[in-house]
C-alpha cells in the first residue's frame, strides 16, 4: 500500500486526526489533484467541481485536528477517497 493510500485511509477513518503531519496532508491534497495557493503562511487548496476550499493550518508539526476532520468530510462528500 502506497504512502498516500495509507494516509488517506487514516484520514477517512478519523482515528488519528491529531497525528497527521501538516506537510503530509498538503502533499496528499496535491496528489489528489487539488491546486495549492500559498500566501505567507496560508495554504489554500481548491479543486474544480468542489465548492469548499481547504485551508489547513499548522499546529506545531501537525495539521490542526478539526481541519483534518473537515478534509475527511469533504473527501467523503465528493467520494474522492473511493476513486484515488
Amino acid at each position: 500500500m502506497a504512502k498516500y493510500d495509507r494516509l488517506l485511509l487514516r484520514i477517512l477513518r478519523g482515528a488519528s486526526d491529531t497525528s497527521i503531519s501538516f506537510d503530509d496532508l498538503c502533499q496528499l491534497l496535491k496528489h489528489m489533484g487539488f491546486e495549492e495557493r500559498t500566501r505567507g503562511s496560508h495554504h489554500i487548496f481548491r479543486k474544480q467541481g468542489i465548492e469548499e476550499r481547504i485551508n489547513p493550518q499548522r499546529d506545531g508539526r501537525n495539521a490542526k485536528s478539526y481541519q483534518v476532520r473537515q478534509v475527511s468530510n469533504i473527501l467523503s462528500k465528493y467520494s474522492l477517497g473511493e476513486t484515488e
